[in-house]
């Protein structure tokens, strides 16, 4: 099975799906009612409009305009299907800001003093089968508490963190060696 090729954008396309996304959600706020019709003759304008800009060519436009129309579709079936709002669909990229605010805010403090703080945390909390990212485990399978997502170890390894949640605490769920006596 061959890996599809993958269309290389420029470097503006990030900037360019956002300025298209802001440009849609504002027309379709000045309009009394939203249809997949209108939504989609609205990407199209947005896709026109950047085109007209000449910073993408015809091509990245019109990928980047099917891009954006593939995520306010998911949107509004989300929406229709749950009757939830923007808030709980973005719940995952809320959690991977969060992560990143984390990260920048740790990268700025006294490393020493996160190092020693999160080893005095490794042994305060330590339970016998759970784990806490960065340790060292032999080979095994290992399950996020958080999350409930398995990371498979094939040869003794740092744990990193869960790369479906982020979270840092494990516990090991193959078999117990040596077995217990029940």
């Amino acid at each position: 099975m061959t890996v599809p090729e993958r269309s290389h954008l420029s470097g503006k396309a990030l900037e360019v799906y956002d300025r298209m996304l802001e440009r849609v959600q504002l027309r379709l706020n000045e309009l009394q009612s939203t249809s997949l019709k209108t939504l989609e003759d609205e990407v199209r304008k947005a896709v026109e409009f950047e085109y007209e800009l000449e910073e993408m060519s015809r091509e990245e436009a019109d990928l980047l305009g099917a891009y954006l129309q593939r995520d306010l579709e998911h949107l509004m079936h989300f929406v229709d299907e749950t009757g939830e709002g923007l808030g709980e669909w973005l719940q995952l990229d809320i959690a991977l800001i969060e992560h990143q605010l984390a990260d920048k805010l740790l990268s700025v403090a006294d490393q020493t003093l996160v190092d020693t703080l999160e080893l005095k945390q490794k042994l305060e909390n330590q339970e016998a089968g759970q784990y806490i990212s960065g340790e060292v485990a032999t080979a095994g399978m290992f399950q996020c508490l958080n999350c409930g997502h398995m990371r498979c170890l094939t040869a003794t390894s740092h744990l990193e963190p869960c790369e479906a949640c982020g979270s840092h605490y494990y516990e090991r769920v193959t078999s117990r060696w040596p077995k217990r006596e029940e």
